[in-house]
């Protein structure tokens, strides 16, 4: 090896080579490759994670509420470095607590709305056992 430098701004290695038979010199570059997030849903069935969902559900349980979507994003991107800690495969089930436990510092009324859904509410006393629940961590 005869140089080694950062690429593509820390998100690779470049290094040039040498041929030690021939003298030909010649670049390389090294990558992170990651393994990629599994979701195991309900039903058993698997697909890839896919942050954009994750954005799209708090989205839609913000909406008119003071949560912008600079926000969602990041509150995602922690979700899934959440998620990935766990290892290559996660329950929608996981996903979905990780999401409410992160709406609930932000936004109660956006919590209540994802967990409406999230949890199936099927009357009332559902939404009346979420917000005392979420009136005891607060």
């Amino acid at each position: 090896m005869v140089d080694s430098r950062a690429a593509d701004d820390g998100a690779a290695v470049r290094r040039r080579r040498e041929c030690l038979a021939c003298g030909h010199r010649f670049t390389t570059y090294e990558r992170v490759d990651e393994v990629p997030l599994v979701v195991v849903k309900s039903d058993g069935s698997r697909q890839p994670f896919d942050r954009a969902k994750v954005v799209a559900g708090v989205v839609v349980a913000a909406t008119d509420r003071p949560v912008p979507v600079e926000s969602a994003e990041a509150l995602a991107g922690e979700v899934e470095e959440e998620v990935r800690l766990a290892g290559p495969e996660v329950s929608t089930e996981r996903i979905g607590i990780e999401v409410l436990e992160r709406l609930r510092r932000l936004d109660a009324v956006a919590a209540v709305r994802f967990a409406s859904v999230y949890k199936g509410f099927d009357d009332l006393s559902d939404f009346a056992a979420e917000i005392t629940e979420l009136s005891k961590r607060t």
